[in-house]
């Protein structure tokens, strides 16, 4: 074992004891979608006499954060999002509605003088400084300027008065200069008569009096209450008293704050969603390890052993930097293992090349070349090789992932983390942990004597029956274009004709899925919300016993009608997630994701042009495009949701397409740079070739891992999984019929000189694809067939 093989070893070995102990002494972060809760998303405004700025931003964030600790929620979570937003967790709160009332109201308590009634009521003239309010039984008082305010507030305290039986009140302790304008406030209102209104005190909250008590006969005029602490009494109820006794206490936001975004998820739903997601983990990591090992043997062994070490590490990762685990952050954890594949795929069929050739060579020049067919040779050579690929694929993806976490919301940013996490520990697991493991097995003399055992020895069915076929798929390269032309224009009828059916998250609205007792059809349950007096109410099955209900606009006492209106239908019902957008955060979403696609564009044809041609980075993101608009135009016609899941599975296969893209002009630029002289059609025709088998052990590996979501992964996961589905198939028809057409084309009109050639050139595969037929003439030593 040489020196780089040994730090190779021990940076292995070190990475997977620290993620072993992550994993045994830390606890995932869920989030509330997978623990059940409430997220609140509360924005600030301006308000006459302050400004929402940053600062106040803050200060508001720091009322909240002690009125939820008055609520007496276990491990709520508050942080500012940007300037002007603040996010609020609830785990286990399943009724938002009084949790935003509390937390949402800017309580501006003030302490006023009454200085009597009003015969003309609210809106008559008075003097300056002097306003009409009622009080708490309609009666007309006009009160003086606020003699203290809530900021003077030490504390409050909701209390029931048993002895007398007076009800609930509140005690209020007072501080500072409180305390003494408390007691002129109350001495001055004790030198008034009994029964004259002006010996009240009116104590307001956001303009409203909520309590006007009288001061009591035993205060003595001019001294007032003393002592810093009183009373506020008013027929509360207990939640009342205990609710404002919470505002109180809290203090006054400096600023008012509206609710622009609420998802609630029940725990059921959340646990249920664990479990799917882990059953289609394990299956579909099973599955991909049965076949790798089917087709490459003792390596498939070793990768599949490999994924375990992935997803050992991508669980790591996620506890080392305190990331959320959501749902679709799930979906893209468990997506990532088919990058991970990908790049096992890529190693070991470049590695079957090298020893192919190698063979080849030791048949035409004798015992010279016998290093070439050996089995750790091979293997080198094809780590050695696919370097590029693997990088520039996985970059282009990690690219879609960032585009998610910096544009996108909610739980969707958790998928873009988790994604991001798992293409990194894709790559530590494939190159460095695959190539450990292997080279430890290859040398041992047992498998040194048996090459066919390693899997590299066998060139596999696809590779061997384009071997014998040797089609020239690059000949017909204007149907194949006209066939992707079509395709788009059936696609474009449908976004055209059918429209897409946005989310919530991007129209703004309420959306609430209920858990029936027995199954309701959707047309049933439109009409009955019609004649309930919600006639634009779209109601959609998501499963057995599931129904989703979204209007435009829903109160709370609306959605209890709407409930009851599902229960007459389908027996006990169960709110099992609630989503409420407002829709100044929908047009900003919607605008959100049309930017995150434009900087997706222009993101992947920058990297493109620098990495390889202009011509190249052109044709793939026009390839991109393509499958972009085929699949929003499949799920138009298919009448499905265009969410934020979907945004999650478009950006995916952005980054999914220009992958497969990408492995293909990687090859295309080496043989090109090996053999200048050869006409680039037959160039991409041999590298399509070449990386053919790849694209299909890769896509039945994905297509493995996709099925079990869509089938295992619950309501939300099928339709991200059947996006995906659907995206992989287009952009692995894209990358080979779409994109290298558009290049050959473009190529055709450029006048850059070919690349220069590789590095490792030399080293190259003997053959770029099959041999030619009877008259076909051979650059064998190029590595490219022209």
């Amino acid at each position: 074992m040489n020196r780089a093989s040994r730090l190779r070893a021990l940076l292995a070995l070190a990475v997977l004891a620290l993620s072993l102990y992550l994993s045994l002494t830390q606890s995932p972060r869920l989030g509330l979608d997978l623990r059940g809760g409430t997220q609140l998303v509360l924005e600030t405004r301006d308000s006459p006499t302050a400004k929402a700025d940053r600062a106040a931003t803050e200060r508001t964030l720091e009322v909240l954060r002690r009125r939820v600790d008055g609520l007496g929620v276990s491990e709520p979570n508050l942080a500012r999002s940007g300037e002007h937003r603040i996010v609020v967790e609830l785990p286990g709160v399943q009724d938002p509605r009084e949790a935003a009332e509390v937390l949402g109201r800017t309580a501006q308590l003030t302490f006023h003088p009454v200085l009597g009634a009003d015969p003309q009521g609210p809106g008559s003239p008075g003097p300056k400084d002097k306003r009409t309010l009622r009080d708490e039984s309609g009666q007309p008082l006009r009160v003086g300027p606020a003699a203290l305010t809530g900021e003077q507030v030490d504390g409050a305290e909701a209390g029931f008065d048993a002895e007398r039986g007076s009800g609930w009140y509140v005690t209020v302790d007072l501080r500072g200069s409180g305390e003494q304008k408390w007691a002129e406030l109350t001495g001055e209102a004790a030198c008034k008569p009994a029964g004259d209104p002006a010996r009240r005190a009116a104590i307001v909250l956001d303009d409203k009096v909520i309590s006007s008590p009288q001061v009591n006969e035993s205060v003595a005029c001019g001294t007032g209450i003393t002592g810093g602490s009183t009373q506020i009494t008013g027929n509360f109820t207990q939640q009342e008293a205990q609710d404002l006794a919470l505002l109180i206490k809290g203090g006054a936001l400096p600023v008012p704050v509206e609710l622009i975004e609420q998802r609630t998820v029940g725990p059921t739903l959340g646990a249920d969603a664990i479990e799917a997601s882990a059953e289609a983990a394990v299956i579909g990591i099973t599955l991909t390890a049965l076949f790798i090992t089917v087709v490459y043997r003792l390596l498939g062994v070793l990768a599949a052993l490999a994924l375990a070490c992935y997803a050992l590490i991508s669980y790591a990762a996620l506890l080392a930097l305190g990331a959320t685990l959501t749902l679709p952050g799930l979906a893209g954890f468990v997506l990532a293992i088919g990058m991970a594949v990908d790049a096992n795929v890529l190693v070991f069929e470049r590695a079957r090349e090298e020893y192919a050739t190698g063979r080849r060579k030791k048949r035409r020049g004798g015992a010279e070349n016998g290093a070439r067919t050996d089995v750790r040779t091979a293997l080198t050579a094809g780590f050695r090789n696919a370097f590029s690929a693997v990088a520039d694929s996985n970059i282009t993806t990690l690219l879609a992932a960032g585009l998610l976490f910096f544009f996108a919301s909610g739980p969707v940013r958790g998928f873009g983390v988790t994604l991001s996490i798992g293409v990194l520990a894709s790559m530590i697991s494939a190159l460095v942990v695959t190539r450990v493991l292997a080279e430890f097995a290859l040398a041992r003399d047992l498998v040194r004597t048996a090459p066919r055992l390693t899997g590299l020895a066998d060139e596999g069915r696809v590779r061997t029956w384009l071997t014998r076929r040797d089609p020239d798929l690059m000949r017909h390269r204007r149907r194949w274009l006209a066939a992707s032309a079509l395709v788009l224009a059936v696609a474009a009828g449908g976004i055209g004709l059918r429209g897409l059916d946005f989310g919530v998250e991007f129209t703004g609205g309420r959306m609430v899925e209920y858990a029936t007792a027995t199954e309701v059809e959707p047309g049933a349950a439109r009409k009955a919300l019609a004649d309930a007096g919600f006639p634009r109410a779209v109601v959609n099955s998501s499963g057995e016993g599931d129904l989703t209900v979204r209007t435009e606009k829903l109160t709370a006492a609306q959605e209890s009608e709407v409930r009851q209106a599902v229960a007459g239908l389908g027996g006990k019902t169960e709110k099992v997630r609630d989503e409420l957008i407002g829709p100044s955060l929908g047009d900003e979403l919607r605008r959100n994701a049309l930017i995150a696609l434009g900087v997706a564009l222009l993101a992947q044809l920058a990297y493109l042009a620098a990495r390889f041609r202009w011509t190249f980075g052109a044709s793939a993101v026009a390839a991109m495009a393509h499958d972009v608009l085929i699949l929003v135009g499949v799920f138009a016609w298919l009448g499905k949701p265009v969410d934020g899941v979907f945004l999650a599975a478009l950006l995916t296969v952005i980054g999914y397409s220009v992958n497969d893209s990408v492995v293909v002009f990687d090859r295309v630029r080496e043989l090109w740079g090996a053999n200048r002289k050869a006409p680039f059609d037959r160039i991409a025709n041999s590298a399509i070739l070449q990386t053919l088998p790849r694209t299909v052990n890769t896509g039945i590996g994905a297509v493995l891992i996709l099925a079990a979501l869509a089938f295992l992964g619950g309501d939300t996961l099928t339709d991200f999984a059947v996006a995906l589905l659907i995206g992989i198939g287009v952009g692995t028809y894209s990358s080979l019929f779409t994109a290298m057409p558009l290049a050959i084309s473009l190529e055709a009109r450029s006048t850059a000189p070919p690349p220069r050639p590789a590095g490792r050139a030399k080293s190259a595969p003997s053959t770029a694809g099959p041999r030619r037929r009877a008259g076909a003439r051979r650059a064998e030593d190029s590595g490219a067939v022209v």
